[in-house]
């Protein structure tokens, strides 16, 4: 499969005392017609990332592909052929929904008609409104609408469902999931892992500007040793967790708050295990669940910190 995003060595350093390094060395490569999926917390490079993948920031060193082109040699081709959202898009508040999209479509040669456009993202009825009086989920959609009026290739989409109600992200789930059957390439940065996991063909976790794992969601969680998450806490007391790594089917463990996270790959022999060594000890267990490991638990089992921590 041919690559639509290739970058090499990549460095974005900004001067400060000291100079503060976003991206150190990170190599990526995304390919065409996938949703690829950049994850990590504030501040890790993840976005300074991308912005230098769409032409608006330039790399300190390294080397940056983009549909087969470099944005040093073929910036206007490559603006015809990319969309992109960025964390916060502020539009003409006095221009009607249907007129912020016409004056959009005007920047390309060709593209979507804006009435197909409005339908697909559930603005039909809404083609007459002021910008000013749109909903935060609906001006979402406008903004996602307005990345998508040139028929694009790549479109980069940066948090694009962050701070929406249940509903509206998931109207925007459905226009991603069109755009792929529609054959584009999509990045997308997110803080929700769900959607991640459910979106995304493949995913890198960065970290401190570097790339510290890559691989489809399904792959970054079997790399745990397990497929299932037991927590439990102890009352009275914390409890260590290395104390309970010998458990039969325990593949790691670690402790959040006053619980005990235990990544195990068979549940109904690794909880009874731990009911009879918690008894056996004489403790009491203050709470017991469990559920499917995710990427939060690798992000976490990598970092030792959640993706929403700054």
């Amino acid at each position: 499969m041919k690559a639509a995003i290739r970058c090499r060595a990549l460095h974005k350093t900004y001067p400060a005392k000291p100079p503060v390094e976003a991206v150190r060395g990170l190599d990526l490569e995304v390919r065409e017609g996938e949703c690829f999926g950049l994850l990590g917390p504030n501040g890790a490079g993840k976005t300074t990332t991308v912005e230098i993948l769409e032409g608006l920031v330039e790399p300190s060193s390294g080397e940056v592909e983009v549909l087969g082109r470099s944005w040093k040699n073929d910036e206007r081709a490559l603006r015809e052929r990319i969309g992109l959202t960025l964390q916060e898009t502020r539009f003409a508040d006095k221009l009607r929904v249907d007129e912020t999209l016409t004056l959009f479509a005007s920047f390309y040669p060709t593209g979507r008609p804006v009435e197909e456009l409005l339908a697909a993202v559930s603005l039909a009825e809404k083609r007459s409104s002021w910008v000013v009086n749109l909903s935060g989920g609906q001006r979402q959609r406008l903004a996602v609408a307005c990345a998508l009026v040139g028929d694009p290739e790549l479109v980069f989409l940066d948090e694009p469902t962050t701070g929406l109600d249940p509903q509206s992200r998931r109207q925007l789930w459905e226009i991603l999931r069109e755009l792929r059957a529609r054959g584009r390439t999509i990045v997308l940065t997110t803080h929700y892992m769900d959607e991640a996991e459910k979106l995304c063909d493949r995913v890198a976790i960065v970290d401190q500007g570097r790339i510290i794992a890559q691989g489809s969601p399904a792959e970054l969680i079997r790399s745990l040793g397990g497929d299932h998450v037991v927590e439990f806490a102890l009352e009275g007391g914390a409890a260590v967790p290395e104390h309970y790594l010998a458990l039969p089917s325990v593949r790691t463990a670690r402790a959040e708050g006053d619980a005990i996270l235990l990544t195990v790959s068979e549940p109904h022999v690794a909880i009874p295990a731990l009911l009879a060594t918690v008894t056996r000890e004489g403790g009491t267990l203050s709470r017991l669940t469990t559920r499917h490991a995710s990427l939060e638990d690798v992000f976490v089992a990598l970092t030792g910190r959640h993706l929403r921590d700054d």
